[in-house]
């Protein structure tokens, strides 16, 4: 594993992602390396790297696009990449990206009535 701390954590980050992109039934967490290509290890299918990229464009915001990230590169380059080069884009496109949260944010619910609200101030 990388011995960088940023490194690791990006990488622990991306695996739970692929994990929840593919499900745990084809992937375990700790089968995906640095090393881990995308297309002959993990076999990810086109739509499973549009989901990925949602989930990294959540995570990292706009600044981690893996679209244009793949944009850039030529079919033979894509089809060789791996989760360490994907690893090394995030952590040099977004350095300052904060740890990951323990709970993924939630969206805001409604509020409880306003008598109810008002009742508890009093």
């Amino acid at each position: 594993m990388a011995s960088d701390p940023t490194a690791e954590r990006i990488l622990a980050e991306i695996t739970a992602m692929l994990v929840e992109t593919v499900g745990d039934e084809f992937l375990l967490a700790d089968e995906v390396t640095l090393k881990t290509t995308f297309n002959e290890d993990l076999a990810l299918e086109s739509i499973e790297f549009v989901a990925l990229a949602e989930l990294l464009q959540q995570r990292y915001g706009a600044a981690v696009d893996l679209i244009a990230f793949l944009a850039e590169k030529d079919m033979e380059e894509i089809l060789a990449m791996t989760v360490g080069d994907l690893v090394f884009h995030i952590a040099g496109t977004a350095p300052s990206a904060p740890p990951a949260s323990p709970t993924p944010p939630t969206t805001s619910r409604p509020s409880a009535p306003s008598s109810t609200s008002s009742a508890s101030a009093a």
